[in-house]
């Protein structure tokens, strides 16, 4: 049986780390955006940090780990941030193996006694759709805005149970406020994929990521750039040159890469494929900046969805 003495020296390392980070001059104050003695809730992605911030409200001091533009995929956090972690009364996490570089934080933060929450295993998760990870859970659940709805229950119930001093009612009254958008969002996004022909369904993307949007609103996945859930694989040029004959085969009207990163690979089977399709970028894991064009989840997801059926072309 573990003993509770590694936690607790866990715990008072974690502490000593952040005090550290708040007292010297060159970190120029207290790095993670703590709030004092108020109760904290630490989220690792930016996408989960705007839904949870809007369940959250001002009742309690949200911190979110993953810059916006990241890689979610990739991103690591630091020394002070991975204390935060082991401090905070809730840690909100999307899970499904996303957060590669983060998880064994979120695991050990478990284990000295921190209360976490891996969101993408309470939405009914899906199996991935690519060959190499096949069978495994898909992690990118936001693009479906359904379940979206779910998550932002589950967080504020989280967070009533979990974080001390917060008025339970007005995060439930948050939830349900934010929840009302989320559910308007998913019926515009239903109306404007409706005008799309059955025929020009067909996505392809940089990697595997819109499984849960296609499922949820009748698109079929020809394939992706890089046969991946994740974008830390490669693809070869076998994997390349199959792609681009199922691109000419479904005659797919547009090749969809995400905004955050080069798309030579995508413009590489847009000339393979001899089709004249147009690359579209979408923000498909981060959020951007203010001014981005994706600084909330339901800017990214109008985005897409506008990117989406202007691209497959609608009636």
């Amino acid at each position: 049986m573990r003993t509770a003495a590694p936690a607790a020296r866990r715990r008072t390392a974690a502490v000593l780390l952040t005090t550290l980070a708040c007292v010297l001059p060159l970190l120029g104050g207290c790095a993670g955006g703590g709030g004092g003695d108020r109760p904290g809730v630490v989220v690792t992605t930016n996408i989960l940090g705007d839904i949870t911030r809007n369940v959250v409200g001002d009742e309690a001091e949200v911190t979110v780990l993953m810059e916006a533009g990241a890689d979610p995929h990739s991103f690591g956090v630091s020394a002070p941030q991975a204390a935060r972690i082991e401090q905070a009364d809730l840690v909100v996490y999307n899970g499904l193996g996303l957060e590669e570089n983060v998880l064994r934080h979120v695991d050990a933060a478990r284990e000295a006694g921190t209360a976490t929450f891996a969101v993408g295993d309470a939405v009914d998760p899906l199996a991935h759709a690519s060959d190499d990870t096949a069978g495994q859970p898909d992690p990118h659940f936001w693009t479906d805005p359904h379940r979206v709805r779910a998550a932002v229950d589950l967080i504020a119930e989280q967070v009533v149970e979990n974080v001390g001093g917060v008025d339970a009612a007005a995060v439930r009254e948050n939830a349900d406020r934010y929840g009302a958008k989320v559910e308007d969002l998913a019926s515009w996004m239903r109306q404007r994929f409706d005008g799309i022909p059955e025929d020009r369904r067909s996505l392809v993307t940089n990697h595997h990521v819109f499984g849960y949007l296609a499922q949820r609103f009748g698109f079929r996945v020809v394939g992706a750039v890089i046969p991946s859930g994740t974008t830390l694989a490669s693809p070869s040029a076998s994997d390349l040159e199959s792609l681009a004959t199922a691109v000419r085969e479904a005659e797919v009207g547009a090749i969809f890469a995400d905004s955050s990163r080069p798309d030579r690979l995508a413009q590489v089977l847009r000339r393979e494929s001899g089709l004249d399709v147009e690359v579209v970028p979408l923000f498909s894991e981060s959020l951007t900046e203010e001014g981005g064009g994706a600084p909330t989840y339901l800017d990214m997801m109008r985005a897409n969805t506008t990117a989406i059926a202007d691209g497959l072309g609608t009636d």
